[in-house]
């Protein structure tokens, strides 16, 4: 008797379906040769993230509402992006207090829902299917998927079965690079002072490419490496794991 696929549910994310959508075709890649069926809702939009930290409850209630209608009949949602995870898993449930109908299907999906990298390994305990890509990466941790999350071992046991990939670390890889979603809007003297010292790091370790699990972080680092002339390629984890890392970096043109 064949054992049924595991239906996950992918929650694309803004930045991704917006600026990156390689990452999305990445990830589906990644979860199908890992033996899941994948399927991706159509009318996700998001998860409510930049209305929870802007102060809007109401707001960010109400996209909370719609990502749990659609998601809540799969198995498992994975989403390629630390900061989306880390508002599903753990703020979601705190915005239906008082609504014990809610809260209780808020919470479910919550233990359901999963960061890419650690759903590999923590979840399925896979490995993607072999690759090659020569090159030096440096990781950097993205504040909501280390310090939400715990996410720190997993894209890096991933990226070590990459035939051909070195990886440098910075001498601090978990320091933010101060995008902080709305944070760099507010505050952008003091996310730009933030992200100063990332790329410095970066550029210390010799690595050509730049590699995270979060758009935003690598939509600012890609922003600042560029503004400056650097040369190091910044891309998302899962276009390497997926081997769909052959276009251009993040912030570069086809050529």
């Amino acid at each position: 008797m064949t054992t049924p696929k595991p239906r996950i549910g992918l929650f694309v994310t803004c930045l991704v379906d917006f600026f990156r959508p390689t990452v999305g075709f990445s990830a589906v890649k990644l979860l199908e040769d890992a033996g899941c069926e994948v399927s991706v809702p159509a009318a996700q939009t998001c998860c409510g993230q930049p209305a929870y930290n802007s102060g809007d409850r109401a707001g960010a209630r109400a996209l909370a509402e719609q990502v749990i209608a659609l998601f809540e009949t799969f198995d498992h949602v994975v989403v390629p992006s630390g900061s989306c995870t880390g508002m599903i898993k753990m703020h979601y449930p705190d915005l239906f207090s008082g609504e014990p109908d809610w809260r209780l299907r808020a919470e479910r999906l919550a233990a359901k829902t999963h960061e890419l990298t650690s759903f590999l390994v923590d979840v399925l305990g896979v490995a993607p299917l072999p690759i090659n890509w020569e090159g030096t990466a440096t990781y950097h941790d993205s504040c909501s998927g280390l310090r939400e999350l715990g996410i720190k071992a997993q894209p890096r046991q991933l990226l070590s079965a990459v035939e051909g990939l070195a990886v440098r670390e910075m001498r601090d890889p978990e320091a933010c690079c101060g995008f902080g979603g709305t944070f760099c809007v507010k505050y952008d003297e003091i996310s730009n002072a933030i992200v100063d010292r990332k790329a410095a790091d970066i550029r210390a370790t010799g690595a050509d490419v730049l590699l995270s699990g979060d758009l935003g972080c690598l939509l600012n680092i890609a922003g600042k490496l560029k503004r400056e002339g650097s040369r190091v390629e910044v891309r998302h984890i899962a276009e390497v794991l997926a081997g769909m890392a052959s276009g251009p970096a993040i912030g570069e043109t086809r050529k």
